[in-house]
């Protein structure tokens, strides 16, 4: 019988499982890092936004943004607290919470995530907006006992270095345009829209509202090399600013997780926004 040579074969093989053996191990220590270090790796943003009608007299307010908190038990009080120390060293003259706070409504993480919360302090007030792992009774119950005031399909307008703005805040199922006209009507000065799912950003450019400060995306969370973040294709933008037409947004990658308790290439931000007056130098 023929005699075969099978040492090209077993080197091919070798190969494949050397390649393997690398792509197990480059997963597994990405996912170790994204466990034990970047989802804790928690920064401050500072980012300037354009925002068209902003009176000269509200250039350069500062607004605090601080979303998805997904307070749970891989969210941890300690990772909460310093989300808020490291916002409050800020000094912003507004602060803006834009929801998710616990994760899946888990009523055991309520008070602890408003417990975590309620240190948050600023000139001009905190306002909160509800995101989809919030329940719509305990969570606004327990942010408006900490004095934090939680805009459900709500407007309230603020005056600020002697000019009015507009605050709207939008529950996450709230998405048709006429639903949101409803929250608008009647507002007469700058508007601010803050909703948790930045895919809002499509009604408010068809309704001229200036700016959009959302969170919901995590930043894609998991952000892989020549791939992006393929958790959040479906938004419009996945994290920081962007404009459409006349509206600017900005998108936060947030502070906690949601479903892996890792993220890579995305760290947890809470950010600052610095508004400037469209054309203004």
């Amino acid at each position: 019988m023929p005699r075969h040579d099978l040492s090209g074969l077993m080197t091919r093989r070798g190969a494949l499982r050397g390649l393997t053996a690398i792509a197990v191990g480059t997963v597994t220590g990405a996912g170790v890092y994204g466990y034990f270090h970047e989802r804790r790796a928690l920064g401050v943003t500072r980012a300037t936004l354009p925002v068209s009608g902003l009176p000269r007299a509200l250039d350069g307010l500062r607004v605090g943004l601080l979303t998805d908190l997904h307070r749970s038990r891989v969210v941890t009080q300690e990772m909460a607290v310093v989300a808020v120390d490291r916002l409050m060293a800020e000094r912003p003259d507004l602060i803006l919470l834009g929801g998710d706070y616990v994760t899946f409504s888990d009523p055991r993480f309520i008070e602890a995530a408003a417990d975590a919360l309620a240190p948050l302090d600023a000139p001009h007030g905190v306002f909160a907006v509800l995101g989809n792992h919030d329940d719509d009774r305990d969570v606004p119950a327990a942010l408006v006992k900490r004095g934090i005031a939680v805009l459900k399909d709500a407007r309230t307008r603020l005056a600020i270095r002697g000019e009015a703005i507009e605050l709207a805040g939008l529950r996450f199922w709230t998405r048709r345009v006429d639903e949101i006209t409803r929250v608008l009507r009647g507002a007469t000065a700058t508007i601010v829209l803050l909703a948790h799912d930045p895919r809002r950003l499509r009604e408010a450019a068809a309704l001229d509202v200036p700016l959009v400060l959302s969170g919901h995306t995590h930043g894609g969370q998991i952000v892989l090399p020549g791939l992006g973040a393929p958790a959040a294709r479906r938004f419009p933008v996945v994290a920081g600013t962007a404009r459409q037409d006349n509206t600017t947004i900005f998108v936060s990658r947030g502070v906690g997780t949601v479903y892996l308790p890792i993220r890579l290439n995305c760290p947890p931000e809470v950010a600052v926004l610095t508004l400037q007056t469209l054309g203004a130098l």
